[in-house]
């Protein structure tokens, strides 16, 4: 990377001191100032608290098999800031990065925009400017009030709902949902995943008041008939599909975007949606870094770590697990501790580099409170080499809480 572009970085990340900002306002004023890109996009929208970004990647995939030319816009990113905004599979270059920073800087400080907004406004003038022929957009916080919902797409997806940033986003299921229900539109058709009947309710009144088709996929429609360390296996509707990410939530994660890909197509079929998912590769999800049983998943709140759990169970029935962890500040870390202190025998805690995350003081603290058996690493360096000891090599070991240790993570592996 130029020096030049490192410090057009420094400047983009520098939007952060400004903090979340939730509302259009800043967002819009932007956008009108470069030509208002996301108005001649036709987009996909996905909001939700657990699954976004599998989802988004797996409906890029076979958008793109079916021979579209689609962007794909999420966050974070693990390594590289360049990963959020792609044209089919391919990052966003430094220089277009460059460009759209150079073109619009008085623009972003006229607007007083924060770091999100800009990159969101990046993302829809890099589709724009490319002529995708269908723009795949992933909520950051929320729905509602997020920046990405200046676009009117032709379709909404919700992905599993539960606590998380509640914050910012309210402190009940039945707040967080009106937020992120947020993301429905007049007549515009919404397909969500059955979950409980409280957050079906307040997505089917918000789909009701804009006249938005609402499609709930049933759990009954699935038949699985194999979940392993390889992926899972299964029939839905007419389909026999190969799904690679493993977990059972993922496919969850995979019938809704098959859903919301048919709708896009009008067709689909298992020859496509199968090739599309034998080159699906999503990083950060119980992700296996070695062949001694060592995996990295981002899951950082209460239903993520859950499911990461249910899945280390299903594909390591009878083996101990050791975990490498670290985690932003969570209002529900005390159901979070209760799950840790259950199915691992050992905890690391570390924290990362940039000391974005709870410093290992305050996990250390909170995990004596709760009595979970830890020990305490000064970097996920000294973690990982902590992790990766032979003594630990009988033991399935996880590397999780956060997508912020990414970069470290990878660089040890």
């Amino acid at each position: 990377m130029s020096s030049d572009i490192k410090l057009i970085l420094e400047d983009l990340f520098a939007l952060q001191r400004l903090g979340i900002k939730v509302g259009l306002e800043h967002t819009e004023r932007l956008l009108n100032s470069i030509g208002n890109p996301h108005s001649k996009l036709k987009c996909i929208h996905i909001a939700g608290t657990n699954g976004k970004g599998s989802t988004c990647a797996i409906i890029n995939r076979i958008l793109i098999e079916a021979g579209l030319t689609v962007g794909l816009y999420t966050s974070p990113h693990l390594v590289n800031f360049n990963e959020r905004i792609q044209v089919n599979n391919k990052n966003i270059s430094d220089h277009d990065i460059a460009l759209f920073m150079k073109t619009n800087m008085v623009h972003i400080k006229k607007n007083n925009t924060t770091f999100f907004e800009t990159t969101t406004a990046m993302a829809f003038d890099y589709f724009h400017k490319k002529s995708v022929d269908i723009a795949v957009i992933e909520t950051g916080l929320g729905g509602r009030l997020d920046s990405t919902n200046v676009i009117s797409p032709l379709v909404c997806g919700i992905t599993s709902i539960s606590l998380d940033h509640s914050d910012i986003l309210g402190d009940t299921i039945e707040k967080i949902s009106k937020e992120k229900a947020g993301i429905i539109k007049e007549d515009t058709p919404v397909y969500i995943f059955e979950q409980s009947k409280n957050i079906i309710e307040i997505i089917k009144k918000k789909s009701d008041d804009c006249s938005a088709p609402l499609t709930v996929i049933n759990n009954h429609d699935i038949d699985l008939s194999k979940s392993d360390n390889k992926g899972s296996v299964f029939n839905y509707k007419s389909y026999n599909i190969k799904l690679p990410l493993i977990g059972e939530h993922q496919i969850q994660n995979c019938v809704l975007a098959i859903e919301i890909a048919e709708f896009i197509l009008r067709s689909n079929n298992e020859e496509i949606l199968n090739r599309a998912l034998s080159k699906l590769f999503w990083a950060g999800r119980m992700e296996k870094l070695s062949e001694k049983n060592i995996y990295y998943d981002v899951a950082h709140n209460y239903d993520g770590i859950k499911a990461l759990i249910k899945t280390i169970e299903k594909i390591h029935p009878r083996e101990r697990v050791v975990g490498l962890f670290c985690i932003k500040a969570e209002k529900n870390f005390e159901l979070i501790c209760k799950l840790l202190k259950k199915y691992f025998i050992k905890i690391i805690i570390c924290q990362d580099k940039e000391k974005y995350l709870l410093s290992v003081e305050d996990l250390s603290e909170e995990f004596k409170k709760q009595k979970i058996n830890y020990s305490k690493a000064k970097s996920v360096k000294e973690g990982l080499e902590i992790l990766t000891n032979e003594k630990m090599v009988d033991c399935v070991r996880l590397i999780f809480g956060s997508h912020y240790i990414a970069k470290e993570v990878y660089s040890e592996f």
